[in-house]
């Protein structure tokens, strides 16, 4: 199993001390110190890394530059790490290709539960073979594929989950904490309007402006997924 974690800080007190409580975790850790050593050793580990720990502010390559060039090829989870607690820096994160993000000045607690999170998803990975189908939108668990009206949809880690979870619950009203604990967990700290956030994501990508929208709005409830007959 894959049990490595890199941790991407120019700031070396708290990449060692970081680092040490994730060994502690029996996490194994490797360090890089700036951009262009980050993406050297993503290189070089890449099929033992469990997760990215990537700082926004970096030397050489910045933490957004970094992330574009790996997302290319791969979809390793990437939690960000930014001391710039602004809304517009976040999404921007998020819509680069982040997994999730976390503001510095943070408690090792709150790291290590988005860790089990992404842990978890890891895990759902390695599950059987099942294809789910609503009207024209289907999604293979093995190849992770999403199609809507035969076209290929391309979303990122937590699009993808939530779209699964509709999936598997067809039909069924969520409310925005019924999908938190579900699709980002119980142990995230986050706000309950990501939520939000995400579902306009996916109906931005699943429903568009000329697909027949399968993604509902249950106003003072929350949402859900199904193929509404007219």
């Amino acid at each position: 199993m894959k049990n490595t974690i890199l941790i991407v800080e120019d700031e070396r007190s708290l990449s060692s001390y970081v680092g040490k409580e994730l060994e502690f975790e029996d996490f194994n850790v490797i360090i890089a110190n700036d951009g262009v050593e980050a993406l050297d050793l993503y290189e070089k580990n890449q099929n033992k890394l469990l997760l990215i720990l990537l700082d926004w502010m970096l030397p050489k390559l910045d933490g957004m530059e970094v992330l574009r060039r790996i997302r290319k090829n791969d979809q390793v989870p990437v939690i960000v790490m930014t001391a710039r607690d602004y809304v517009g820096d976040k999404v921007a994160g998020l819509d680069n290709g982040a997994d999730d993000y976390i503001t510095k000045p943070f408690e090792i607690e709150e790291l290590l539960a988005r860790i089990r999170v992404i842990q978890r998803h890891v895990e759902h990975m390695t599950e059987p073979e099942q294809t789910y189908q609503v009207a024209d939108l289907t999604l293979n668990t093995k190849s992770h594929q999403v199609t809507r009206n035969g076209e290929n949809v391309q979303l990122t880690r937590r699009e993808y989950d939530l779209l699964l979870f509709f999936l598997q619950h067809t039909g069924q009203v969520f409310t925005r904490d019924e999908l938190l604990d579900n699709v980002w967990g119980k142990d995230f700290l986050g706000q309950q309007n990501v939520v939000d956030v995400y579902v306009g994501y996916l109906r931005g990508k699943i429903d568009g402006k000329k697909n027949k929208p399968l993604i509902q709005t249950i106003r003072g409830v929350g949402y859900s997924l199904e193929d509404v007959i007219e």
